[in-house]
């Protein structure tokens, strides 16, 4: 959850406001970036969700990819926490399915654009992107890496076969949650991503 706070500006800073609030602001950026990805959230767009102008912007959280990347953090949270909830859980198995649910949930928000930020934000060729794509390959990377290591807990623990495939099942997950971002962008329903999920957790032995 967003904490909302006003921030003072002891001294005057040329195109900047003397006081403004930076979670909202950073708040209406991540929605922007959300919506509609890196590169075609132009600094007009940004400046009229944000309300503060170029300058303003540039101020208070640098060029923007330095932005992007400051919603990305808000977006995503401490990937430590997904951590903590996936060691938690009951079982592995209980932990994918909820990273999957809570996925599918997030994605079909009313108030919230479509899909992963994660994913579609930086969907991309361009060398512009490029360095985007590999901070978001690097998040998706450690998730992916936290349920293996929960699986492979579960494995020496008699939870799980000892044949089980690790990598395979924490792969499985995290291409699964890409793959319900691409079809919630395209319109799915919550119901029909939510049966994906169910369906994709067959896998697990």
């Amino acid at each position: 959850m967003i904490t909302m706070k006003h921030v003072e500006e002891s001294g005057a800073k040329i195109g900047r406001p003397r006081a403004f609030d930076r979670d909202l602001a950073l708040s209406s950026a991540m929605l922007v970036f959300w919506e509609h990805g890196f590169e075609a959230s132009s600094m007009s767009i940004l400046s009229e969700k944000m309300k503060m102008n170029a300058p303003s912007i540039y101020a208070a959280f640098g060029d923007k990819k330095s932005l992007f990347l400051t919603a990305l953090d808000l977006y995503t949270g401490d990937v430590t926490e997904i951590k903590k909830f996936i060691d938690s859980a009951e079982t592995a198995y209980e932990a994918s399915d909820q990273l999957l649910k809570q996925s599918v949930v997030r994605f079909t928000g009313r108030s919230t654009p479509s899909g992963c930020m994660l994913a579609s934000s930086v969907a991309s060729g361009s060398a512009e992107a490029a360095d985007l794509q590999e901070v978001a390959a690097k998040i998706r990377s450690k998730i992916e890496g936290f349920l293996r290591t929960r699986i492979e807990f579960d494995m020496r623990n008699g939870q799980l076969p000892k044949t089980t495939d690790a990598e395979g099942l924490a792969g499985l997950t995290i291409g699964t949650i890409q793959g319900l971002s691409v079809l919630a962008r395209d319109g799915a329903s919550r119901k029909k991503l939510l049966r994906i999920a169910e369906t994709a957790m067959l896998a697990w032995p």
